[in-house]
């Protein structure tokens, strides 16, 4: 098959959310409320264990009966993805509950973000190719700015973001909006992400499908370049 189009998934494959640990100190630092270091690293590890960083670890334990199928759903909307990942949050008492809220907003900041080693080059090749590259993205927000700010928005040619559509991956729908808006067909599309089931979907559309690992961004320094090799 030809590839006329990459569709790559945001959080775990193009880009990297900062740690816990420099989430929760950079809120902290913001509202100039000091805790001390070890219950600092202790707030922290407590926050990453319910999942409320969004692009962070995934709950360790389940989620309380009233958070459970709002999470599921999460995605679909921006209200559902903040009141989802505040309540996670608040499982976690903080010196002020105004952090929560906080906390929330500084995770969509394009500063929480960092792109993986080679997400320049290989965006960069990709269009130097001919080749249509979209995002397509379970998420609460507008992911843009991240793009903007990293430099990496002139590569892509169509963002398709699940809150803005009100379904989210893996559902199939989502995908062809992305096949749709950059005018390619499903079978001449290559899907990269890091999750195999909601990123796997695109299978279903008739889509090829490539995973990479979600790791820090500093652990997996050429994980995005195998794509170049997949559209030869």
């Amino acid at each position: 098959m030809t590839i006329k189009c990459v569709l790559f998934d945001f959080s775990g494959t193009l880009f990297r959310v900062e740690s816990t640990g420099s989430w929760l100190r950079a809120v902290l630092a913001e509202a100039e409320v000091a805790l001390p270091e070890e219950e600092l690293t202790r707030k922290a590890a407590d926050l990453e264990a319910v999942g409320a960083l969004a692009g962070g670890a995934a709950p360790a334990r389940a989620l309380p009966t009233e958070l459970a199928e709002l999470w599921r759903r999460r995605d679909e909307s921006a209200a559902s993805h903040r009141a989802a990942y505040t309540g996670a949050s608040r499982q976690v008492p903080l010196p002020d509950p105004a952090l929560h809220e906080a906390l929330y907003d500084r995770h969509m900041r394009p500063a929480a973000w960092r792109p993986y080693p080679d997400a320049a080059e290989v965006l960069a090749a990709l269009r130097g190719r001919g080749v249509a590259v979209g995002v397509v993205s379970n998420i609460g927000w507008d992911l843009r700015p991240v793009f903007r700010e990293h430099g990496l928005d002139a590569y892509v040619g169509a963002y398709v973001l699940s809150y803005e559509h009100g379904i989210q991956k893996p559902d199939a729908r989502l995908f062809a909006a992305a096949c749709e808006a950059l005018g390619v067909a499903p079978e001449d599309t290559l899907m990269v992400g890091d999750d195999r089931r909601a990123d796997g979907g695109a299978a279903a559309l008739g889509c090829a499908v490539h995973f990479v690992d979600h790791l820090p961004a500093a652990a997996r320094p050429d994980g995005l370049r195998p794509v170049l090799d997949l559209v030869d």
